[in-house]
């Protein structure tokens, strides 16, 4: 495998682990407001594949905080004593994390492109 081969790879795992945290930050800021509903996490893994350490998007786990007790005597799920179970979603910690997976999902994009632009700009010099 060339050396441009394994930086692709390696780029286009990390790539890949970025999306479906995204996909999963995405779900729980949505879903930030729904009763019951528990953060969804996933750890990333690194493997070794052709040589080549990657990136690998781990078991989604639910977080197991409690969840937010609510009052409202009013809700349909409301207790005797008027509290539901809320969510257990950080809306300010979600946001956080998405912005940290934009930034290595661009980082990782760039270094896919500066990896495909060097083996394009060396197929050209070995054209010549």
């Amino acid at each position: 495998m060339s050396e441009f081969s394994k930086a692709l790879s390696i780029s286009t795992s990390g790539l890949q682990a970025q999306a479906s945290r995204l996909r999963h930050l995405s779900e729980n800021i949505s879903n930030a407001d729904t009763p019951g509903y528990r953060r969804k996490m996933i750890p990333f893994d690194t493997r070794m594949q052709n040589g080549v350490s990657q990136v690998e998007v781990g078991r989604m786990t639910l977080d197991d905080r409690p969840l937010e007790r609510v009052f409202d005597p009013a809700h349909p799920m409301a207790d005797a004593t008027g509290h539901y179970e809320g969510s257990n979603v950080e809306l300010l910690i979600e946001l956080a994390d998405a912005r940290e997976a934009q930034r290595s999902y661009e980082a990782n994009l760039k270094m896919f492109e500066q990896a495909r632009q060097m083996s394009s700009g060396l197929m050209q010099l070995l054209r010549r």
